[in-house]
C-alpha cells in the first residue's frame, strides 16, 4: 500500500448543530415500520458515490456491466453513480457532510467513519442487514469499525492490513527458506544479518524514516507490539511506553550493531520500492498492494516476492474504505442500496470480487486484498481467486492464514501531524549511533500532546 498520505483524508469537525438537523430529518434508519427483509416492492433510483472515473475506462466499463446486470436481477431498482474524483475530496467532503449532499449511499474512508457518525448524517442500518448473506462472517475489526454501540453505519469495499513483504530470491541466496519467513523480531534480525551479508550493497531491512512515512511505520510497528500511539479517549500521546522503546531499541540494534539496514537512511517509500525491486533489499513492513506497485511501476517479477504478517503482531495497522448510508435515505433506498453492496462489493465471484473476469483484463489475482471475510465466505473467496489467480498465491498463504486474526487499528487521529513528529524519532535513531531513545520519546510525547490539545 502506498504511503499515509493516499490512506488518511483528514477533515474538520463537523458542528454539532449538523447532527440536530439530521435527526430532525427522520433517516430511513429510524423508520420502524420498514421490514429488514432486504426485498424493494416499490420503484427507486438510488445515487452512488465512487463511480470508477473516465480516466479509468476499464473500471468503469467493469461498473457498468455490473449495474445493468445488477437492475436485470433488480428491475424495481435503478442505480445512478456519481463519479467524483477523487472519491472523498478532503476539500470537499466536509461541506458535502454538513450540508446533506452526499450520495444515497456514500464512499467513506475507515479514518473517516466516525466523523460522519458523529455528524448524525449517516443512517443506521442494523436491522436491514439481515438480507446480506455474508455478514456474519465480516471480521470483528471491521464490523466494529462502522459500529456505535448496537448501531451499524456502513459496510466496507477495499481493506488493507500491514504486514512484511520481502524478496524471495534473496532469502533463497541467503540460505534462508522462503516459505518461512520470520514469525519473531529475533528473527527478523537474523534474517536480516544474513541478507545483508550477500554484500553488493544488499540490505537486510529498510525502514522509512521521512515524508511522515517513518512515523506512519512507527505506528504499525508499535500497533504490532500491542501499544498504542494515542490514549483511547484521542487526548494524550501514549507511545512513551515499553512497546515505543521496543519498536526503537530493535531498529536501533539493527542499524548499528547488526549493520543490516544499510548506510543510506531517511528513506522514503519510492525509495525503498526502487531498492526492491532492484534487488537490494531482503524486507520491510508494507501492505498487500506494494508486490502490484513492484510490478507495475519498476517492473519487477511477482514471484520474486512473498507476504508474512508482521513479527509477533499483537495489533496490526488496518485502513481502505466503503459505504455508507444518507440519514435522508428512506428505507427503500437504504434496502436498495444494501442489494447493490451485496452483488457489488461484498460477494465473492462477481463485481469486484469477479476475478475471471479480472484476470482476463489481465490484472493481478490472487494477492490477499480486499481481505474482510472469516469462516465460510472467506474459503469461498480464497478457491475463487486461487481459481482465476495470475500471481503466485502460494506465496502469500503466511500472511493470508494469519492476518484476520490480529486485531486491526486505524490510524491516529492528527495522524500526519503525529507523523511528522515521529518521522524525527525514527530518524534520529537510524542517522545517530548515539541517539537516546528516552529522551527521543519525551520530547516527541510533549509535542504530540500538544497537538493533540490544540485538536480537541
Amino acid at each position: 500500500m502506498s504511503p499515509p498520505t493516499r490512506r488518511l483524508r483528514k477533515f474538520t469537525t463537523v458542528l454539532a448543530a449538523f447532527a440536530l438537523t439530521a435527526a430532525a430529518c427522520g433517516g430511513g434508519g429510524d423508520d420502524k415500520e420498514g421490514d429488514a427483509s432486504g426485498a424493494v416492492d416499490e420503484k427507486v433510483t438510488i445515487t452512488v458515490g465512487c463511480m470508477p472515473a473516465k480516466s479509468q475506462p476499464a473500471q468503469r466499463k467493469e461498473w457498468q456491466e455490473d449495474v445493468a446486470a445488477f437492475q436485470k436481477l433488480h428491475p424495481n431498482i435503478t442505480v445512478v453513480g456519481k463519479d467524483p474524483f477523487p472519491c472523498a475530496d478532503p476539500k470537499t467532503f466536509t461541506a458535502k457532510l454538513a450540508g446533506g449532499q452526499m450520495e444515497d449511499v456514500f464512499y467513506t474512508y475507515f479514518t473517516d467513519v466516525r466523523k460522519v457518525v458523529e455528524s448524525g448524517q449517516a443512517a443506521d442500518i442494523s436491522k436491514y442487514t439481515g438480507s446480506i448473506k455474508q455478514f456474519p462472517d465480516l471480521i470483528p475489526s471491521v464490523k466494529q469499525l462502522y459500529s456505535d454501540g448496537d448501531k451499524l453505519y456502513g459496510l466496507p469495499r477495499q481493506n488493507y492490513a500491514m504486514g512484511l513483504i520481502y524478496n524471495r530470491s534473496l532469502f533463497t541466496k541467503a540460505g534462508l527458506d522462503p516459505d518461512r519467513p520470520p514469525t519473531t523480531w529475533a528473527q527478523a534480525r537474523e534474517y536480516a544479518k544474513k541478507i545483508s551479508g550477500l554484500g553488493n550493497g544488499t540490505v537486510g531491512f529498510a525502514e522509512l524514516s521521512a515524508g511522515n512515512q517513518g512515523g506512519w511505520h512507527f505506528t504499525t510497528e508499535i500497533y504490532g507490539q500491542g501499544g498504542e500511539v494515542v490514549t483511547a479517549d484521542g487526548k494524550k500521546a501514549a507511545f512513551n511506553s515499553p512497546q515505543g522503546r521496543a519498536v526503537l531499541q530493535n531498529l536501533q540494534q539493527m542499524r548499528w550493531t547488526d549493520d543490516s539496514m544499510g548506510t543510506k537512511q531517511l528513506l522514503q517509500g519510492a525509495d525503498v520500492q526502487r531498492m526492491m525491486a532492484a534487488g537490494k533489499v531482503g524486507m520491510y513492513v508494507s501492505a498487500p498492494d506494494e508486490v502490484t506497485a513492484l510490478v507495475d511501476q519498476f517492473q519487477a517479477e511477482y514471484e520474486d516476492y512473498g507476504l508474512a504478517p508482521m513479527p509477533e503482531a499483537k495489533g496490526t495497522l488496518l485502513g481502505g474504505d466503503g459505504y455508507m448510508f444518507n440519514v435522508k435515505a428512506s428505507p427503500a433506498k437504504i434496502k436498495a442500496g444494501l442489494l447493490w453492496l451485496e452483488y457489488y462489493a461484498l460477494t465473492p465471484g462477481q463485481g469486484q470480487f469477479n476475478y475471471v473476469r479480472a484476470a482476463a483484463n489481465k490484472r493481478a489475482v490472487g494477492l490477499p486484498q480486499p481481505n474482510f471475510y472469516q469462516g465460510r465466505t472467506a474459503a469461498t473467496d480464497q478457491d475463487l481467486r486461487a481459481k482465476s489467480a495470475n500471481v503466485p498465491v502460494a506465496n502469500y498463504k503466511p500472511y493470508q492464514a494469519a492476518v484476520t486474526g490480529i486485531p486491526g487499528k486505524l490510524e491516529p487521529p492528527n495522524a500526519q501531524e503525529i507523523y511528522a513528529t515521529l518521522d524525527t524519532v525514527m530518524s534520529a535513531v537510524l542517522t545517530r549511533r548515539d541517539a537516546n531513545i528516552d529522551q527521543l520519546l519525551a520530547d516527541a510525547e510533549k509535542k504530540v500532546n500538544n497537538i493533540l490539545l490544540r485538536a480537541n
